[in-house]
């Protein structure tokens, strides 16, 4: 397509993750979403945990059942003109930094929170990512169908715990049993929670903001007190700032109800028309490449492997940063100087997945991989070397010792090892003179999924012995005598074989720079 056309293309995406902590409804609203989209044609409600407990494991059958990934999936549809690409995160207790790293391959953030919990520590330190990035959030207080804190609370919460303003684009009247609809600010009208038919849905407002005495929301004392609070936003509460929104330091705020579906089109209506479109991404030497610059270029940000268990597959998810992606291309892979030819190429809907021919600045694609790509890899077309700044790597905190309980499975056990730990969600280091394999993860989680998928996908038992939690710091080689190895302070060797220690504790770390004061220690993020 010529500049003209790939402008105007570029222009109508637009690429967003879902964060939430666990159980604030992020499922719920991605189904909706979908629904909108016209991709899905019934939503399925999620189903109340009866016992309470579900195995941390159950999540990867969970996922075949509901028919929507719980692992950073892709799912893309077309909404009012634009076109929609929604990165889904996982919302366990712990993250992995599959999560982190997905939050690198988008251009805004759709923040969900229960409005009866508020704001929760994970959903913290999620955002703290998001915030480091500056990229737009937009907020979204689901289940309003219950009875939840006070709207005025959780604007505060937001702005105390996130340190970001909060503008209510909506305001609700009532929660619970007596929510009877949602003040909409911005266009000036009422939505009804439950309207006896679609015509009745939304009721104008006058020009004083006012609904008409004659309606019978206006008799309801939740309705007087909206309008009290709503006095009380337009008198001392934030101004809405389109400039901060877009820089990370205002975030709108939605009210509503993912489960009865009240609220979430205003919202995607809103966020189609104020999200922003891709944006440009730097290189190592600090330029930037912009979405609309014709010449291809992307990064690999997650590789998931055996998404289809039937083909033993490994996909390659790549964010396209600038340019046309046609199947079929050529490209350069930077980190090994090769060309590659991109013949095998996937996009995602739902629970399907159709072979893509074309795509543009800010959509995913996946590729389908033999081994050829590391996340983190840049990937470009024409002449001209091209390198992204590198994806933020994290340091685990939980360490586990890892061998094959049937020594006579070795093959599929190495196999299943190299594969899952290029996924990049557990990290592996061996000790430094015997060669046993040790995974380093961000979360509890992480080893579960990786003891299930070695057996359910690699038919390879494994014995996973803890060592708990460690503080791991790199050592610069020239530096290394193995003697400063002990029982407090394991030495072990990354991927790259670059020398760590692993130290037992704080204590055990500072006991070491005393003893060896010009030795520099490094940690990653």
């Amino acid at each position: 397509m010529d500049k003209k056309q790939l402008a105007a293309e570029v222009a109508k995406r637009r690429t967003f993750a879902i964060i939430s902590h666990p159980d604030a409804g992020k499922t719920t609203i991605t189904e909706q979403l979908l629904l909108f989209g016209g991709v899905i044609r019934e939503a399925g409600t999620v189903k109340g945990k009866k016992s309470g407990h579900f195995a941390k494991s159950d999540w990867m059958a969970i996922e075949k059942q509901r028919g929507i990934s719980v692992t950073s999936s892709v799912l893309q549809f077309d909404y009012h003109g634009k076109r929609i690409n929604i990165l889904d995160t996982p919302g366990h207790e712990d993250f992995s930094e599959d999560t982190y790293r997905t939050l690198m391959a988008v251009d805004a953030a759709v923040m969900v929170i229960d409005s009866a919990k508020g704001i929760e520590a994970q959903t913290k330190k999620l955002f703290k990512v998001v915030k480091q990035r500056g990229i737009p959030i937009f907020t979204f207080m689901n289940k309003l169908d219950r009875d939840g804190r006070e709207p005025l609370d959780l604007i505060a919460e937001l702005e105390e715990l996130l340190g970001i303003e909060g503008y209510a684009m909506n305001w609700p009247i009532g929660s619970g049993k007596v929510l009877e609809g949602l003040y909409d600010r911005k266009n000036k009208r009422i939505e009804r929670y439950r309207p006896a038919t679609e015509a009745e849905r939304f009721a104008p407002l006058d020009a004083d903001g006012k609904l008409p005495a004659s309606d019978p929301i206006a008799k309801e004392s939740t309705y007087r007190a909206a309008l009290d609070d709503i006095e009380l936003l337009n008198d001392a509460g934030n101004e809405f700032d389109l400039g901060k929104v877009m820089r990370g330091d205002q975030t709108p705020v939605f009210f509503g109800s993912a489960l009865t579906n009240f609220g979430v089109e205003t919202f995607l209506e809103s966020f189609v028309d104020l999200a922003p479109e891709p944006s440009a991404k730097k290189t190592v030497d600090g330029t930037e490449v912009q979405p609309n610059n014709d010449r291809f270029s992307g990064f690999v940000f997650k590789i998931q492997a055996n998404m289809n268990p039937a083909h033993r597959d490994r996909i390659a998810f790549v964010r396209i940063v600038s340019g046309e992606f046609e199947r079929g291309m050529d490209v350069t892979l930077q980190r090994t100087g090769k060309t590659i030819r991109l013949s095998n190429s996937t996009e995602f809907m739902a629970d399907s997945r159709e072979t893509v021919n074309t795509a543009v600045a800010g959509d995913i694609v996946g590729l389908y991989d033999t081994g050829n790509f590391q996340i983190g890899d840049t990937i470009f077309a024409g002449k001209g070397s091209l390198e992204f700044e590198p994806l933020p790597q994290f340091t685990p905190e939980l360490f586990m010792r890892v061998t094959a309980k049937n020594v006579m499975k070795q093959k599929s056990f190495h196999k299943g090892m190299q594969q899952l730990v290029q996924e990049g969600a557990v990290q592996l280091y061996r000790t430094y003179s015997t060669n046993e394999y040790i995974l380093g993860a961000v979360g509890q989680l992480q080893f579960e999924v990786f003891k299930f998928r070695m057996q359910n996908e690699y038919n390879s038992e494994v014995e996973m012995t803890t060592i708990g939690s460690r503080t791991a710091r790199w050592i610069d080689p020239d530096q290394l005598d193995e003697k400063m190895s002990s029982g407090r302070n394991l030495l072990v060797k990354d991927i790259h074989d670059q020398p760590l220690f692993l130290f037992e504790n704080a204590f055990a770390l500072r006991w070491f720079q005393d003893k060896y004061p010009d030795v520099k220690l490094t940690a990653k993020l």
